[in-house]
């Protein structure tokens, strides 16, 4: 009888051997988890560049090109009717500026209509706060309303304030006139129309810089208040020695964002008179944004227009400089304090 040899079939273990259908989809699972895991480290890693890219296009478009362009521009003799048609003038308009009188007088009337608009402006605002500060009835209702004059336009307001100073028929005059005060040319008068100007600035921006002041104002720890009024301290001493020390970057930074605020002014100055780029008859609240205007847009001197904005510029990175200065000696004092 022939035996019968059967061979058995051989284990998953053995060489050779064909891979079981569970292993062949764990290492599927492993391989598209790996790819997963790779997805999520590039997203981890650039994603965040892609959130921002669209700011920095955007300023590259708009504000880095356009700065660039004015400076060489600045270099150059060119029109606004042909700007492509340039001529090599190196710093003349540069030059020529410092012999100007009339950016000398723009200069002047821009730091002036600035330090009455700021001054009044920032201690009114910081006034406005200190008030809303406490917990009065319908506090939401203040604030919105300190908050109305920044969302009125420029124009609007402009427009309403030119009424309001009016020579013959504006409310001021009509108001001085029932204490016996004669008429003001507010729009004519060297003086008197820089603060008409400085007034749209000051009632445009009062409650803005209120809310932010506001808002510094309640992250000031209570303790101290507490602390103070322990020691017998009345409400306008913790307002001198508690408040206003706690609030040296806010107002730092109100400062500096006024300052070069007024250094751009433009649309209450060009719409207050109505006399256009020229700022009144004699120039007498004629602004470095006006003058700009005027020599770019009007006299279509685009090399000099670009110069003055390239001046304006700079004066701006003088502000920063001092803001910066100014803040670290206040950061070394409080630390040595």
């Amino acid at each position: 009888m022939a035996s019968e040899y059967r061979t058995a079939a051989p284990s998953s273990d053995e060489e050779g051997a064909a891979p079981r259908p569970e292993d062949t989809a764990s290492k599927s699972d492993a391989r598209r988890r790996e790819r997963r895991s790779r997805r999520y480290r590039r997203d981890i890693k650039w994603s965040p560049y892609a959130y921002i890219a669209p700011f920095f296009l955007f300023f590259a478009a708009f504000g880095l090109f356009p700065l660039l362009y004015t400076g060489w521009a600045s270099l150059h003799r060119v029109e606004l009717t042909a700007p492509t048609d340039m001529e090599w003038a190196g710093l003349h308009n540069y030059s020529r500026l410092l012999s100007d009188d009339f950016f000398w007088n723009a200069l002047k009337n821009t730091f002036t209509i600035g330090i009455i608009s700021t001054v009044p402006q920032l201690l009114m605002a910081l006034g406005i706060a200190h008030l809303l500060n406490y917990r009065l009835r319908g506090s939401m209702f203040y604030r919105v309303a300190a908050l109305t004059p920044y969302a009125t336009s420029v124009a609007a307001a402009t427009l309403v304030f030119a009424l309001l100073f009016g020579r013959d028929y504006g409310m001021i005059n009509w108001v001085f006139g029932l204490v016996g005060i004669d008429n003001i040319d507010w729009q004519n008068g060297d003086w008197t129309s820089q603060i008409a100007v400085s007034s749209i600035v000051i009632w445009r921006w009062t409650g803005y810089n209120a809310l932010i002041y506001l808002a510094a104002m309640q992250s000031i720890s209570h303790d101290l208040y507490e602390s103070a009024a322990l020691d017998g301290a009345s409400r306008w001493r913790q307002f001198i020695h508690v408040t206003l020390p706690q609030l040296r970057p806010t107002i730092l930074f109100t400062c500096v964002v006024s300052t070069i605020g007024a250094v751009q002014l433009f649309g209450e100055p060009l719409l207050f008179s109505g006399s256009g780029a020229t700022g009144g008859p004699d120039h007498q609240y004629q602004t470095l944004g006006l003058y700009l205007y005027e020599q770019g847009w009007v006299n279509l001197h685009l090399g000099r227009a670009s110069a003055i904005a390239w001046a304006m510029f700079l004066i701006l990175l003088l502000i920063g400089a001092v803001n910066l200065l100014i803040a670290r000696r206040l950061r070394k004092s409080e630390g040595a304090s």
